[in-house]
């Protein structure tokens, strides 16, 4: 099992609260790999960034006056986030049996974190739960493809915050409108 250079040098960068360098973000998958006695360690510290993002999330998601501010202070969250070690986990996913362990240690928040937003769905938009389940899967694409668009530096955060909250909402409220027509 490998791990690259790149997921340990920018998990130490982000623990200082430091962004990754982009010498180092470019070198992506093709950085060199650590020996495979920091498997371990590399993990612990993802765990810790992975912990540092969820109470961020929380507390931000706790803040929100409205549904659009709960979508508006997740996804800048989120886009921070992947901006700042978008290559990071790239790279580390890249490794077909770390992106499997790394699967299951986050299925359980993802799945908290989906039945969070699918609840918040139905109270806005009071949609059927099968409905709001597919839903928020499917919105949830337009963050990660955003994330992704940040990451590769095509668009900035503040105008990929807007746009997602501009598609997320008025795609849900379409969908609640359309059901009572």
């Amino acid at each position: 099992m490998r791990i690259r250079h790149l997921f340990l040098s920018g998990s130490l960068l982000a623990l200082g609260g430091l962004a990754m360098s982009p010498a180092l973000a470019q070198s992506g998958p093709a950085a060199l790999s650590a020996p495979p006695a920091l498997l371990g360690t590399a993990l612990h510290l993802d765990q810790v960034l992975q912990a540092e993002l969820r109470d961020r999330g929380m507390a931000s998601a706790l803040q929100a006056e409205s549904f659009a501010d709960l979508i508006r202070q997740t996804t800048r969250l989120y886009l921070a986030q992947t901006r700042d070690r978008g290559a990071l986990i790239a790279a580390l996913m890249s490794d077909p049996s770390v992106a499997a362990l790394m699967e299951g240690e986050n299925r359980a928040d993802r799945e908290r974190t989906v039945r969070y937003f699918v609840r918040a769905t139905r109270r806005e938009y009071d949609l059927p739960l099968p409905m709001a389940i597919a839903a928020v899967e499917m919105v949830s694409a337009i963050t990660d493809r955003a994330g992704r668009l940040v990451a590769e530096g095509q668009l900035d955060i503040d105008a990929a915050t807007d746009m997602c909250v501009g598609l997320i909402t008025g795609g849900l409220a379409g969908l609640g409108r359309s059901l009572k027509a």
